[in-house]
């Protein structure tokens, strides 16, 4: 009987994969929805018996909400390409399946640059420091935006696990910045579509308060120049975003 479903959603993952999947084999059933792939990620996902959605989304949101439906066990241990349930997580995970007292749990994610745990200073702009990875079916819905979506839980929140998930973010800096403005580009494409472009000097002012927030109250400064780089980026992230909209619109409105 199938009870605990891992779910990832997947672009071109060849490379990554393999070891994610290898440390999901504790689930029941693994879901992999390959969104518009040209690699190997199909082959390697077979490999490791694991049912296949494929087609092609726009919105992150709707590409999720088609995993978790196609999952076929009451729990879904959700999960991206680039990260490790390693085994005293995998553990902490099976023994709350079992117990079946809550409808949902977070998870502490573990942000890695350059094989180095940068444990202060993130926002959600970048990355998550904790997720609610592991739910009922039927209690987490995702919104329809194309970057880092909205989601919202129903139920009874479990104790977060005391284990986390490691994120390998980003090899090196380059990487990093490489994510930055594919979000952001992302992020912009959705306030165009939702015409709430905001104001210019509203988010210069987010900016400096951002700031604060990750490199000082968040403690980015303990991880010295990955720290501020982080800091910056996620400071930067509202503007950035919204200068990006403002071209587009521009380039979208007649002459």
């Amino acid at each position: 009987m199938t009870k605990l479903s891992a779910l990832i959603v997947a672009h071109n993952e060849e490379a990554i994969l393999n070891d994610c999947l290898k440390r999901l084999a504790f689930a029941d059933e693994i879901v992999v929805v390959l969104d518009r792939c040209t690699d190997q990620t199909k082959d390697i996902a077979l490999f490791h018996g694991a049912k296949i959605i494929e087609g092609a989304w726009d919105i992150e949101g709707e590409r999720r909400m088609t995993g978790i439906e196609a999952c076929a066990g009451p729990w879904i241990l959700e999960v991206d390409a680039d990260e490790w349930v390693e085994e005293p997580l995998a553990q902490e995970i099976s023994a709350v399946v079992v117990a079946d007292t809550a409808d949902f749990y977070f998870t502490p994610i573990h942000n890695y640059v350059h094989g180095r745990w940068v444990k202060h200073g993130w926002m959600a702009a970048l990355a998550p420091d904790l997720r609610g990875s592991l739910f009922r079916k039927d209690k987490k819905a995702w919104a329809m935006d194309r970057v880092h979506p909205g989601v919202s839980f129903d139920g009874k929140r479990g104790p977060d696990f005391a284990n986390g998930i490691r994120h390998n973010l980003a090899d090196d800096i380059s990487a990093l910045v490489r994510r930055f403005n594919r979000n952001t580009t992302n992020r912009a494409l959705d306030l165009v579509e939702r015409n709430e472009l905001g104001r210019t000097r509203t988010m210069v002012r987010k900016t400096f308060s951002r700031f604060w927030k990750c490199y000082v109250s968040r403690k980015g400064y303990r991880e010295s120049g990955v720290g501020l780089l982080i800091s910056i980026l996620s400071a930067l992230y509202p503007l950035v975003a919204h200068l990006k909209a403002l071209e587009i619109k521009d380039r979208s409105t007649p002459k």
